[in-house]
């Protein structure tokens, strides 16, 4: 059985081995940048991957979350 985030894994891998090649030599500030706009994207990959995306089901999400913050409080 192969993990369905495979493909995002080889994806890191590979931005990071031509970010860091790309960078060599580069100012510090243009270095810390651009890991930081990677980051995000990974970031945003990884809210995705996890909240439902589809109207129906994130609906109920949201319901639940919801309905379990009142109980909380």
């Amino acid at each position: 059985m192969t993990h369905p985030n495979r493909p995002l894994i080889y994806f890191v891998a590979t931005g990071i081995s031509f970010l860091v090649l790309a960078l060599t030599g580069a100012p510090w500030g243009l270095t810390a940048l651009a890991f930081a706009c990677f980051a995000l994207g990974l970031i945003v990959t990884f809210v995705q991957s996890v909240f439902p995306q589809e109207s129906e089901h994130r609906l109920a999400w949201w319901r639940a979350r919801w309905n379990h913050q009142r109980r909380r409080r």
